[in-house]
């Protein structure tokens, strides 16, 4: 630590192309390949660090002789540097992209294959486009499709949406939060919008998403907390989603809805001795 002082100057050199250099080259092979600048950038931003294992590879190195005592603490203080500036813009990643997001569409392809290609679409009206494929939102997906409405859903993980094309479903691989996304959804033809995703903040930027869009249909969110439940319904979303909640009182109206000897059966058999 007594060698980091004269080494400032160094350090900043390499934590500035760390920081940035590392996601431009990051951007520039995810925009090669055909994904969206907004994905390239996040993506970019999680490698805007030379991470802890610089230091591991630093003290081996040095204990075989192959840098010296400057280079340890010159690797040190970069990595302190990358790593704390690094979080930061991880946690403020989306307030970035906003910021740079028209500096970015040199690294964007005019069409975005990769992500286009893993879609399937839905040309009729749709009655709902679910937004979130996780267990909650597959499970309301395979419900929805039993009872014949039209569906659209929407995932940003691959293997889910690979998984549910496979099974017949229109499904789009995006990411709602991303305002250019879901401003190429067909939201004209979809009567319900519904986030099975259970995150304050998706949700909120995703309610403001569709009506800077100008959506006019109905918005259902899904939540874990009676407090968010309601915020949201402050924010005139018109449903509420609570999935534990929900399902305890499906299975209470269900167990209530059953023949009255057959419950009075039943508790008689727990009771007796």
């Amino acid at each position: 630590m007594s060698t980091l002082g004269a080494q400032m100057e160094a350090a900043a050199v390499f934590s500035i192309f760390v920081l940035i250099g590392n996601p431009f080259i990051v951007m520039a092979i995810m925009g090669y390949m055909g994904y969206r600048k907004r994905t390239g950038f996040l993506a970019g931003l999680t490698v805007a660090q030379i991470s802890e294992f610089s230091l591991i590879l630093a003290a081996l190195g040095f204990s075989l002789g192959h840098i010296n005592q400057e280079t340890v603490g010159l690797i040190t203080l970069v990595g302190l540097i990358t790593i704390s500036a690094s979080t930061y813009m991880i946690l403020y990643s989306h307030d970035l992209y906003e910021r740079l997001s028209p500096y970015l569409t040199v690294f964007e392809r005019k069409v975005a294959h990769r992500e286009l290609e893993d879609s399937v679409g839905n040309d009729g009206d749709i009655d709902i486009l679910l937004i979130g494929l996780g267990r909650f939102g597959a499970a309301m997906a395979e419900s929805l499709r039993e009872r014949g409405c039209q569906l659209l859903a929407v995932d940003f993980d691959p293997e889910a949406v690979h998984r549910h094309v496979r099974d017949g479903y229109a499904v789009h691989y995006g990411d709602a939060e991303d305002p250019e996304f879901l401003a190429s959804l067909p939201l004209e033809r979809a009567k319900w919008v519904v986030s099975t995703v259970r995150d304050r903040t998706i949700n909120r930027l995703l309610l403001h998403g569709l009506r800077q869009l100008g959506y006019r249909g109905k918005v259902a969110l899904a939540t874990s907390s009676r407090h968010d439940e309601a915020m949201f319904k402050q924010d005139g979303v018109d449903m509420v989603l609570i999935p534990y909640i929900d399902a305890a009182r499906e299975a209470a109206d269900r167990l209530l809805s059953q023949d009255r000897p057959v419950a009075k059966n039943f508790s008689l058999k727990v009771n007796a001795p």
